[in-house]
């Protein structure tokens, strides 16, 4: 069998909202012989740029702006890529423009919202549900090479999550699937997973300028350091992946550590030390720290 006969078995594809994650999502599937019919973005420029960019290694997808969702090509699935704000507004347009004989499937890609947002299309016909990629994607073409292998969370109706669990076989990744209202409480872990750790590490660098040095130079003498408790936690559970100061129960660094915070202009690092001491130390209790030690630290980070 060709390719492209192969292709031909899969579902068509479009995509409204022509982010990074669109796009990403636009060219992973494009690569697996998804046909990507249309990309849509508010602006009709940003599409056609977008639609450039997907369309590098063959067919380039129809580009267009939001006002001209009346244009958008039959499609087997329709993703919705687009801030969260804005995806129930999508969907009610999408309703009123799309008979109820449609039998196509709709999904949307975020985090925090259940596919209820998309009963509008529901009411329509469609099949309704949610794919979020557990990856962190700051560039369209990196981060489509991201979803390939990465974890999705699935949810909504049985055919919906079936289509999705194809999706996500097809870009090599795995899947899960977890209750409607908990999504919420899902993306609040991926937050402090992904861009509360983007930020941690921010205020980590600004203590080493603190110290002398350039920001540049402390995200590079940092970044090693992060890494390699990433690896730590590829392997092993947090309390065994915890090292340092509260791991070992240094009471007199704790000290150290919160003189040093103490400035005015170190208020905020110092907050997020102690909120996060205070875990480090649950972490290092379940490893049996000595019960002094534990009491000690916890008294001063209080």
């Amino acid at each position: 069998m060709t390719k492209e006969s192969n292709a031909k078995k899969k579902p068509s594809v479009a995509v409204i909202g022509a982010g990074r994650l669109g796009q990403a999502l636009a060219i992973a599937l494009k690569s697996c012989d998804y046909p990507v019919v249309a990309l849509v973005a508010q602006h009709r420029r940003k599409a056609e740029e977008a639609a450039a960019v997907v369309g590098k290694s063959g067919s380039r997808p129809r580009a267009l702006a939001a006002s001209q969702l009346a244009e958008l090509p039959a499609s087997d699935l329709i993703l919705i890529a687009t801030p969260d704000d804005a995806i129930e507004q999508a969907a009610e347009r999408l309703s009123k423009l799309f008979g109820s004989e449609n039998r196509a499937t709709a999904l949307h890609t975020s985090g925090a919202l259940s596919s209820e947002v998309l009963n509008s299309l529901r009411a329509g016909g469609f099949e309704t549900g949610s794919i979020h990629p557990l990856v962190s994607i700051s560039e369209p073409a990196a981060g489509a090479e991201a979803l390939r292998g990465a974890f999705y969370c699935l949810e909504g109706t049985r055919k919906a999550k079936t289509m999705a669990a194809s999706l996500v076989r097809d870009l090599g990744g795995s899947s899960f699937t977890i209750k409607p209202e908990n999504k919420a409480l899902y993306h609040a872990a991926a937050v402090m997973a992904s861009p509360h750790l983007v930020s941690l590490f921010d205020l980590a660098t600004e203590l080493l300028a603190a110290c002398g040095l350039s920001r540049r130079q402390s995200q590079q003498v940092l970044a090693p350091l992060l890494e390699s408790t990433v690896n730590n936690l590829k392997t092993s559970n947090p309390q065994r992946a915890l090292t340092g100061t509260f791991a070992r129960g240094d009471v007199a660094t704790v000290r150290r550590h919160l003189e040093a915070l103490s400035g005015k202009e170190l208020a905020e690092a110092l907050e997020v030390y102690k909120l996060l001491g205070l875990h480090s130390l649950k972490l290092a209790e379940k490893n049996n720290l000595d019960p002094q030690l534990s009491y000690q630290i916890r008294k001063l980070l209080k």
